[in-house]
């Protein structure tokens, strides 16, 4: 990639947030310098209430600053340009425009065999065994195992993975350099050793609780499946299952105790059809294995 190139997706990456299908096709048609002339030219004036103020936003940006970000943070910037691109994320509506890396930047090779285990951050402890007991069995398979570094059962899958001695990736709801949740900050650690952490805005930027709706949907597209252990009714878990079924990837839900609020969620995606029931990792290999053929 030029140096002008990353600016400019440097540049693109502080002007927007992730999410935004009108931005997201407006840099697909034009690609990231040309995108970045019509908006300091004001061309997307007129667009909504926050299209004037685009090209003085721009103006304000250093995107030398934005690479001494990256590299202080021991970083990496990756746009589709680049040949380890998640080219699973091209099925989005709205794909990322970057992405920013930090960690084995070699565990986006395996992709193609790759599950996210998501759930409740309020587990109980069948479903941390069990979220523990999947990510082991995928990884001592070979797949890669996804999931968003929250509390509960992403960090239990991600642990899971990590005992097992196999790749783990974390799709995070704030920079790389910016932990969250700072309880899971040695976590993050022992997953950048032989795994990585990825996000679609800057080092240093906080996250929000938006930031984690629009993230759940890297979590659904950059992988082959998604197994959901344990959620609530209304989780934001069940966002990443039909941020996957939208893309037609395959969803799975482990059942658990009716009396468990912590599986209601679940039985609701195996009820409305959304997602097929698994109880073990072999019923998932069975499901998604023959999309690798």
């Amino acid at each position: 990639m030029s140096g002008s190139d990353t600016a400019a997706h440097l540049a693109l990456l502080a002007l927007f947030e992730g999410g935004n299908e009108y931005w997201s096709s407006e840099y697909l048609r034009l690609g990231a310098q040309d995108f970045l002339e019509r908006i300091s030219s004001g061309a997307y004036a007129d667009y909504k209430n926050s299209g004037y103020k685009l090209s003085k936003s721009l103006a304000q940006i250093d995107t030398n600053m934005l690479e001494d970000q990256i590299a202080a943070s021991g970083g990496f910037l990756l746009t589709r340009n680049d040949a380890d691109w998640p080219t699973g994320l091209n099925d989005l509506k709205a794909p990322p425009i970057a992405l920013v890396g930090r960690g084995a930047r070699p565990a986006l090779e395996n992709l193609e065999r790759s599950l996210s285990i998501v759930g409740t951050r309020n587990p109980t402890e069948y479903g941390v065994r069990i979220s523990g007991d999947f990510a082991a069995g995928a990884v001592d398979r070979g797949w890669t195992v996804i999931s968003g570094g929250a509390f509960g059962i992403d960090s239990a899958a991600h642990r899971g993975a990590i005992v097992a001695e196999g790749q783990t990736i974390a799709i995070l709801g704030g920079g790389v350099n910016s932990v969250f949740p700072s309880g899971n900050e040695r976590l993050f650690r022992e997953i950048v050793e032989n795994g990585l952490l990825l996000s679609e805005v800057l080092p240093n930027v906080h996250a929000i609780p938006s930031r984690f709706l629009t993230r759940n949907r890297l979590i659904a597209a950059i992988s082959r499946a998604t197994i959901v252990v344990e959620a609530a009714f209304r989780s934001g878990s069940l966002r990443t299952a039909r941020d996957a079924a939208e893309i037609f990837r395959p969803v799975l839900a482990v059942p658990g105790p009716i009396t468990s609020p912590t599986s209601d969620g679940c039985h609701r995606l195996i009820g409305e059809r959304t997602a097929e029931i698994v109880t073990s990792i072999a019923d998932c290999m069975e499901l998604v294995g023959p999309l690798l053929d």
